[in-house]
């Protein structure tokens, strides 16, 4: 899911620099916060070409929409990715209206952005079967999170998530969730972020050493922010260059098992903050880095949405079309088995 909501004014320095006009990034992360961040403003990036990209004349997968995102129509979600130009897309459901710690009492049964449960996304996908797919989802830590997981996944669902709720990520109810997903070999996408969704970060990398075996995709702000080794865990939003030998950055080179998820404002801002670095963090990672896009505007354009932000400075910050392509398409191709 998206995380906090971008001004116009910080999605416009975020990626200062890189799209000729200048890029606003609409990323509808939730207005109201489960945990006051401390976090700064994404900077400007200062390095990446201005010049127009051609347009993509290739497939794109979109790992990571939501339906009826904080209101937004089945109409203007078709509208937006065919705009973006992704050929298919997942939706990640949010999970069944409970009130239990892990959901906050309720305020995290749509992953706190609004996002549509299973009933609102299954005719998207039976409408589209060609260009939508799903994944499965439920709150972890309610007697009846492995039924449901299980029922969507036995209907065709690719994966489990998104993975939002207020338990530590080594928790043995998110622990619960892993043993599903290796039962059923899926992947399952993982929000980080600090003192609110999946906490412990630091400690993950115990959770993919015993989980060696399930595929995670790793999302949001914490995630993202710990490309920095110097990353200051409270900060949602880090600006400056990057240090290298981020806990992410080490993560993803000591563990296979683990991919990441480019979505979101964290994701954006993970480009424009140090493009250098990110070249380099590209070469590093190209096999198991995914686009997604995770906003919740209707344009699907770069300026207004985020996602077609990110997928130009995919193409922009890549070392070749090929390396592109491992990123918009072939990674998730692979993945996922379009």
């Amino acid at each position: 899911m998206n995380e906090y909501k971008l001004s116009r004014r910080q999605a416009l320095a975020a990626t200062a620099g890189i799209f000729a006009a200048g890029c606003m990034h609409s990323t509808s992360e939730p207005t109201s916060k489960p945990v006051q961040s401390v976090g700064s403003k994404p900077s400007p990036a200062t390095t990446a070409s201005r010049a127009a990209l051609p347009p993509w004349d290739g497939p794109i997968v979109d790992i990571h929409q939501h339906a009826h995102y904080a209101g937004r129509s089945d109409e203007a979600l078709l509208h937006h990715q065919k705009r973006m130009g992704v050929t298919e897309t997942i939706l990640l459901p949010s999970a069944s209206a409970v009130d239990s710690p892990a959901t906050m009492h309720g305020k995290a049964n749509g992953l706190y952005a609004g996002a549509g449960g299973i009933e609102l996304v299954l005719p998207i996908v039976e409408a589209h079967p060609k260009e939508y797919c799903f994944f499965s989802n439920e709150a972890p830590d309610i007697p009846t999170c492995r039924t449901t997981i299980e029922k969507y996944l036995k209907m065709g669902a690719k994966g489990i998530g998104e993975q939002k709720f207020y338990l530590p990520c080594d928790s043995q109810e998110m622990q619960n969730i892993y043993a599903i997903a290796q039962d059923y070999n899926v992947p399952i996408t993982m929000h980080f972020q600090y003192e609110a969704f999946n906490m412990g970060y630091e400690r993950f990398g115990k959770m993919l050493e015993k989980w060696n075996k399930v595929t995670f995709i790793g999302h949001a702000m914490l995630f993202w922010a710990n490309i920095d080794a110097n990353a200051d865990q409270k900060v949602n939003y880090p600006k400056g260059k990057v240090k290298p030998g981020g806990l992410t950055d080490r993560y993803l080179s000591d563990y296979p098992n683990l991919y990441a998820d480019m979505s979101a404002g964290s994701g954006l801002n993970a480009m424009a903050r140090d493009t250098d670095h990110y070249r380099g963090f590209i070469e590093r990672h190209q096999d198991r880095m995914m686009f997604g896009s995770d906003c919740n505007d209707a344009a699907g354009v770069p300026g207004p949405c985020a996602g077609a932000s990110i997928i130009a400075n995919a193409r922009r910050l890549s070392p070749n079309r090929e390396v592109a392509n491992k990123l918009l398409y072939l990674n998730a191709k692979k993945l996922f088995k379009f």
